[in-house]
């Protein structure tokens, strides 16, 4: 694997995939940051559009080539000659837009004569479809979406005044096709057993069937209450991305965007959208618009400090009022997900989470796969693909070399939430979750096995 960009998002992939990837790292030196020394990984000073550079670093032999500077014409430039020099998957990270429809009409293009970039990348475009999943489930956390939409995961909180403080698991008469798959406490997460003990302020992860996560939602979460009003700070490409497709949904939706040239834009855009020129940080303005009235505010701003200044203060007038649902934060660097949170922010996602869940999504193997991470990467949900010759067994005679729970089955066009005693045979396809250190571990018994 070969990862043009020493930068910190070059950094993440590098500590994903050096493991079990002979991994060179091409950029100039100035750009090196110091967490690439963690890992055991090549380095090639230089630009990797510059066929020389590519060669010295071995594109003919690499089997994946990632450009992830901060350079949409260099990312571009260079995957297109790793494309013309090897046989490389390649992957482009961009930040225009407009270069991301360009390049996927020329991957489709009958003319490319094999010039093109196998995933182009647009880490805001995944980043507005992650927060957008939020938003369309009351009270979650978080939302994975498997097999089509029929079967999800979901993550929730338990607050103070819950039916579920205190009790076991296994007494707690959850929805039928509903599973417990972990839970987050303290900022530690575990695999729970039926006689763990929910607590106050526990993140649980579900898994299940849509109609029964519903079921489930409605009796525990209050799902009945609906999302209806969303205010966004920050009018940007995130902020205007999200803005369209609440508009598409029918919620009421507000926008605060400081720039008044901007504004102008986004009223030219958006059509049932109310755009606001003001500061997300001015407490009176956030007073006057009703900002503490709305079910869900996301600050999406290109500044984590901001974010942060907004998330909170709407979090105060959301307590004020008794009202505000849930506040969503942007996070630039993936180290200040854990901050946010710890401070209060109700969500805090990353653009570099979501691009690195992408690419780990497109370099899966056809049979083993990581489909989704949580938690800022303290878990991952598995795909695994059972060979046809795999002999029928039970889940509790799979005997797993580290603690994973299978949450999903999949048989052709059936879904299955098992138990113990759910019978597992060649062609299913087993979605599963684990805690991240024993990823490696379950892929390998899999593949042993297979």
């Amino acid at each position: 694997m070969i990862i043009f960009g020493a930068n910190e998002v070059g950094a993440m992939i590098a500590s994903l995939f050096y493991t079990d990837n002979d991994i060179t790292i091409i950029d100039e030196e100035k750009n090196k940051v110091d967490s690439i020394n963690k890992y055991d990984v090549g380095f090639v000073d230089g630009n990797a559009s510059d066929i020389e550079v590519l060669k010295q670093a071995g594109i003919k032999q690499a089997n994946i080539f990632i450009a992830c500077t901060n350079s949409d014409e260099l990312n571009i430039v260079a995957c297109l000659t790793a494309k013309r020099l090897g046989e490389a998957t390649t992957m482009c990270f961009v930040r225009n837009e407009g270069y991301k429809a360009s390049l996927n009409i020329a991957k489709d293009a009958e003319y490319n004569d094999g010039f093109y970039i196998d995933f182009v990348i647009w880490p805001e475009e995944l980043l507005t479809q992650e927060i957008f999943r939020i938003i369309t489930v009351a009270k979650a956390l978080d939302v994975e979406n498997f097999a089509g939409g029929r079967a999800r995961l979901l993550e929730y909180k338990i607050e103070e005044n819950s039916i579920l403080v205190n009790k076991m698991i296994k007494i707690c008469d959850f929805p039928k096709d509903t599973i417990i798959v972990g839970i987050m406490r303290n900022e530690n997460l575990f695999i729970p057993g039926g006689e763990t003990v929910l607590h106050k302020d526990d993140k649980i992860l579900f898994m299940g069937l849509a109609h029964s996560l519903d079921i489930l939602a409605a009796k525990f979460f209050h799902e009945k209450d609906f999302v209806k009003n969303v205010a966004i700070i920050g009018g940007g490409s995130v902020g205007l991305k999200l803005a369209k497709i609440l508009e598409g949904m029918k919620l009421n939706t507000k926008i605060i965007e400081r720039d008044e040239e901007r504004c102008r834009f986004l009223s030219e855009q958006l059509e049932n959208t109310l755009v606001i020129n003001g500061d997300g940080t001015d407490l009176e303005l956030l007073n006057e618009e009703d900002i503490g009235e709305s079910d869900v505010i996301v600050s999406v701003t290109n500044n984590d400090e901001k974010n942060l200044l907004c998330s909170l203060l709407v979090k105060k007038l959301g307590k004020a009022t008794s009202n505000a649902k849930r506040v969503i934060s942007r996070v630039s660097k993936n180290t200040n997900a854990e901050l946010f949170e710890r401070v209060g922010v109700d969500i805090a996602i990353s653009t570099q989470t979501a691009a690195l869940n992408e690419i780990k999504s497109n370099l899966c193997e056809t049979n083993i796969g990581i489909l989704a991470t949580v938690e800022q990467g303290k878990g991952e949900v598995l795909r695994i693909l059972l060979p046809e010759e795999f002999n029928t067994i039970k889940i509790w005679e799979l005997k797993l070399p580290a603690k994973g729970i299978v949450g999903i089955v999949q048989r052709r066009n059936r879904i299955i939430i098992p138990n113990g005693a759910t019978q597992i045979m060649g062609g299913d396809t087993l979605i599963i979750f684990t805690l991240s250190e024993n990823v490696p571990t379950i892929q390998e018994y899999f593949k042993a096995n297979s």
